[in-house]
């Protein structure tokens, strides 16, 4: 892939056309043609919003999902019912605004059978984007281990006795909708792992600890599941994407790369490490002296969680004082996650949007030309 000092995380704000098109579907009010008529203009003013600003990448703005990660529910048997809140449960913190938010994890949350796709998850958002942009066109997938959430030993021991019989059948699936993406022409693929960054949390690692993996072992396994979801597509661009929590304006933990810096930024085989860096929860620049020569790292330092705009002149700082550690030409600029990572949106307006993402492309030509 060319240089690219400019990038999007992935989700955008919904619309409330959209919102109401989506309410409206549910309660059989509106047909799925006409709702898929809804849903392809917003998509269509969610690329041109992107290329107006003049983002040298462009994403659908992932509005035809429920969740950044639940495209593979909604294409594969096997998850049993689920909503919105499979993806939201948890510890939420926000600043006095938002305000915190607690949600239990849904006791019928699990899979519950084999595991069948009945479509490919990101083929359709993937051929729409492509025909409709000159600019890259970028696909998001979550990353494979994310998907321990969805096991119990409770409700899957008939169809998956253990935790990695059931992960083998995950990244079977979306190792199959990585080569339909390439085959399709995808040179930019990205993989969302935010749950890395809940390891920081004492209580999530516990949880997670409960399921049978340490910490390193959480680590080393992860890594390995994400790898072999990039191996050998080497005109394929990867992104690798690592928050805190997103939702509402709220986050689930804080602190530094620390802990993980060494495994996941020396072995992890993406060549772009997009790394949420936008305020003091973040940590310090310090563990990217782990990143690798050959890697690129995307500095997520303009917020999605708050309205306030920042200046050109703070982000030129704070990219001055990463480019001490990684040279300033293995540098990009981007959010420090979507600004929707589910169709809660956070607070803050698609007006505010607009500024934030102009603000990074007039930041990069301020810095890099």
């Amino acid at each position: 892939m060319v240089p690219v000092h400019t990038d999007v995380v992935g989700s955008l704000l919904r619309p409330p056309e959209l919102l109401g098109a989506r309410e409206q579907l549910a309660a059989g009010t509106l047909t799925p043609a006409q709702f898929k008529v809804i849903e392809d203009r917003a998509v269509d003013d969610a690329i041109a919003l992107q290329e107006e600003v003049g983002l040298q990448v462009v994403t659908d703005g992932e509005l035809r999902r429920l969740s950044f990660q639940s495209q593979l529910p909604a294409a594969v048997e096997g998850f049993g019912e689920y909503d919105l809140d499979a993806f939201l449960w948890g510890d939420w913190h926000g600043d006095e605004n938002a305000g915190n938010m607690h949600k239990e994890r849904p006791p019928t949350l699990g899979v519950v059978s084999r595991l069948r796709r009945k479509r490919h998850l990101s083929a359709e958002e993937f051929t729409y984007l492509r025909a409709r942009t000159n600019k890259i066109s970028k696909i998001t997938l979550p990353s494979p281990s994310l998907w321990a959430n969805f096991w119990s030993p409770e409700r899957a021991t008939t169809a998956y006795p253990t935790l990695d019989s059931f992960l083998a059948d995950v990244i079977d699936l979306l190792r199959t909708e990585v080569e339909e993406l390439v085959r399709l022409g995808a040179t930019y693929l990205q993989i969302d792992a935010p749950h890395y960054t809940l390891l920081l949390d004492p209580k999530t690692r516990a949880f997670y600890e409960r399921s049978g993996w340490s910490l390193d072992r959480w680590l080393a396994r992860g890594i390995e599941m994400d790898n072999a979801l990039m191996d050998g597509f080497p005109e394929t661009t990867f992104g690798f994407h690592l928050c805190r929590g997103n939702q509402g304006s709220r986050w689930l933990v804080a602190g530094g790369y620390d802990l993980l810096a060494k495994a996941i930024f020396r072995r992890i085989r993406a060549q772009r490490l997009l790394l949420e860096y936008d305020d003091e929860r973040a940590g310090s620049f310090e563990p990217l002296r782990e990143v690798p020569d050959d890697k690129v790292v995307v500095l997520g330092l303009v917020t999605t969680k708050r309205p306030r705009l920042e200046s050109p002149q703070e982000l030129a700082a704070r990219i001055a004082e990463a480019s001490r550690i990684v040279p300033l030409e293995r540098l990009a600029l981007s959010p420090q996650c979507g600004f929707a990572t589910s169709i809660l949106g956070n607070r803050l307006s698609i007006d505010d949007q607009k500024r934030k993402l102009g603000l990074i492309v007039e930041t990069a030509k301020g810095v890099w030309g």
